[in-house]
């Protein structure tokens, strides 16, 4: 089974929040834009997915992930992340009406294609699953099977919400690329740690943090 992936990008500008104690103002754009490259370039290298739809309305992330070969399609306006993920799925659909549809983070810039894959395959057993961040608190993949709802409930405490909304947590180990987001300074950590891809390895490269930057 292949996958839609869609990844959501909110605008640059006001992106990774979070990061303050670690990256500057004028670093923290660049650091969204990294993550989310490499995110992107590691998933359509990945055997289960077909293709890569991005929904955002931010110019220059929209250039620059349709230079990798995502698609790229506005969000839903006024609408918050939810209604532009189920609006992005419905597009999608539109052209793949029986394609099974994943949304996945845009912040996963250790993400290896094996264990994406893994996830994946997992999730094509259940109508609709979802994957734990490493923090077990958030949600880094929300998937479905053709003919099924997205009905994505990010936020606050989404594990819990998409629980309680019938989707199936995926219980899985060694897939810790594919959980771990990055939200603070200790998280960029981690994920240098595990090894990220060229684009944040040059943005983080910026930064005073020691240990490997790069996948090996």
């Amino acid at each position: 089974m292949q996958w839609t992936l869609v990844i959501p990008v909110k605008p640059l500008a006001r992106a990774k929040s979070r990061l303050s104690g670690t990256a500057g103002d004028g670093l923290r754009p660049v650091l969204a834009l990294a993550f989310a490259q490499d995110t992107v370039a590691a998933a359509l290298t990945c055997p289960a997915v077909r293709d890569v739809a991005v929904v955002t309305d931010d110019a220059l992330a929209g250039r620059e992930l349709a230079a990798l070969g995502a698609r790229i399609v506005s969000g839903e306006p006024g609408g918050g992340l939810n209604a532009a993920l189920a609006h992005a799925a419905g597009v999608v659909r539109v052209a793949r009406p029986q394609s099974p549809v994943a949304t996945l983070n845009a912040d996963l810039p250790a993400l290896r294609p094996a264990e994406l894959s893994r996830v994946l395959d997992a999730a094509a057993e259940f109508p609709r699953a979802f994957l734990p961040d490493a923090a077990e608190i958030g949600t880094t993949v929300l998937a479905v099977t053709p003919g099924r709802e997205l009905r994505p409930a990010f936020g606050i405490d989404s594990r819990v919400r998409h629980r309680a909304s019938g989707a199936v947590e995926l219980g899985l180990d060694e897939v810790d690329s594919v959980r771990q987001d990055v939200d603070t300074g200790a998280d960029l950590r981690t994920a240098l740690a595990l090894g990220v891809g060229p684009h944040t390895a040059a943005a983080a490269a910026r930064l005073l943090i020691p240990g490997p930057q790069g996948r090996q």
